[in-house]
């Protein structure tokens, strides 16, 4: 049978998916619906089948509408996609608890957990069972197998990821580090160990993943001992709209200057990291209003390459010895200046970027000169394969 796998990442009013081999990771086709359930417009779905896009507007008020809109668009556009020929729908799901420590096989009781889960994380998981549920409900004799971005992290011990609160908050309320992105620091962790020319099991790397949303995790022999992201995937990194590392002081200021939670809830979400400093969370627009003079931006710019190198210089100090850095997702993988200014802050540890290196080449590249004591690398990112992989490897 075939390695054919479904990959789907559901979000509240999106629905991600690919199709692609888990063996040999060719993809077949991809495409997203967005704006489900949205009462003020049409749906929008995108599929794409070896490079030409078609995009429609569409009926989607909920994601059982969505998964239809997607077999359609197989079913049209191409490629033929029948049950018989699937290996298996793997699903991203955000958060896993402790309860997930790696893939499992979705089933009732899979289902509940997640729900039971969803406390720690009610702007993700229940967009990714509403996925689940209507893909089950598409496929229903297919497996069905849940991925979870805090999986990785759950080798982080007891120091790493316990918090200096009450235990009853520990307890009760699951209150501890979790961390999040896992599919793609798994990845790239591995693939890092590669390029380097050694096993992932003799190999002490950092992955930095930077995009709209960012984190940072220390991996030491393929398992990860320490990630910047927390309770929630608001600690760590400045990111596009959420601010990292805070006071835990600011809730309670904040209330009694009179601002309700929701809002507080909502700028942090939505209004804070380079949107709160500059007005804009598109890295690019920040680069080029710091090319223009902008002093926000130019602030903004500091900040994030100096919170980015921090974790770096503590996650040298929690492995021991670094072995290599891995830059990945849009920013990572597509800001030279961003790179640049990250590694000659960490210039005490004998980093030397190559100027050329770093701003052109292959997409998979060193960044770092040959006499730098660590490489540093550009690493694309392929959370859909990790997936699919994850999914075939719990399967098989």
């Amino acid at each position: 049978m075939s390695a054919l796998v479904l990959v789907l990442n559901a979000g509240s009013s999106s629905l991600k998916y690919q199709l692609l081999d888990a063996d040999s990771g060719t993809v077949s086709a991809s495409g997203v619906v967005e704006r489900i359930g949205e009462p003020d417009a049409k749906a929008v779905a995108r599929h794409t089948v070896s490079g030409e896009a078609t995009t429609r507007d569409v009926d989607a008020p909920d994601h059982h509408a969505a998964m239809r809109v997607v077999l359609d668009a197989f079913a049209t556009d191409g490629p033929p996609l029948r049950p018989q020929d699937l290996y298996a729908v793997g699903h991203r799901v955000v958060h896993g608890g402790d309860l997930f420590r790696s893939p499992a096989i979705v089933d009732d009781a899979v289902i509940d957990a997640i729900e039971d889960l969803v406390p720690l994380a009610p702007l993700h998981n229940p967009g990714n069972l509403a996925g689940i549920r209507a893909a089950r409900a598409a496929f229903p004799t297919t497996p069905q197998v849940a991925v979870f971005d805090t999986a990785f992290h759950q080798t982080l011990p007891p120091h790493a990821f316990t918090y200096a609160v009450p235990r009853e908050w520990r307890e009760r309320h699951r209150v501890r580090r979790y961390g999040f992105h896992g599919t793609s620091h798994a990845y790239v962790s591995r693939r890092l160990a590669t390029l380097l020319g050694r096993d992932v099991s003799e190999t002490n790397v950092v992955v930095l993943h930077l995009g709209n949303g960012a984190s940072a995790a220390a991996v030491a022999g393929g398992a990860c001992i320490d990630t910047s992201m927390g309770l929630s995937p608001l600690e760590g990194l400045v990111m596009g709209t959420r601010p990292g590392d805070l006071d835990p002081a600011l809730p309670s200021h904040l209330a009694r200057e009179g601002v309700p939670i929701e809002d507080y809830d909502r700028a942090l979400n939505a209004g804070s990291g380079l949107r709160g400093l500059t007005g804009t969370n598109d890295f690019r627009e920040v680069e080029r209003l710091v090319e223009a003079g902008d002093p926000d931006a130019a602030l903004a710019l500091d900040i994030v390459t100096y919170r980015i190198a921090k974790y770096v210089g503590s996650y040298a100090v929690a492995l021991g010895r670094l072995d290599g850095i891995a830059f990945t997702a849009g920013i990572g993988e597509h800001s030279p200046r961003l790179r640049a200014e990250v590694l000659a802050r960490l210039g005490m540890l004998g980093i030397r970027v190559d100027p050329d290196r770093n701003s052109g080449g292959p997409a998979e590249r060193v960044v770092t000169s040959d006499d730098s004591a660590v490489p540093a690398w550009v690493v694309p990112t392929n959370e859909e394969l990790e997936i699919a992989r994850q999914t075939l490897a719990v399967l098989r």
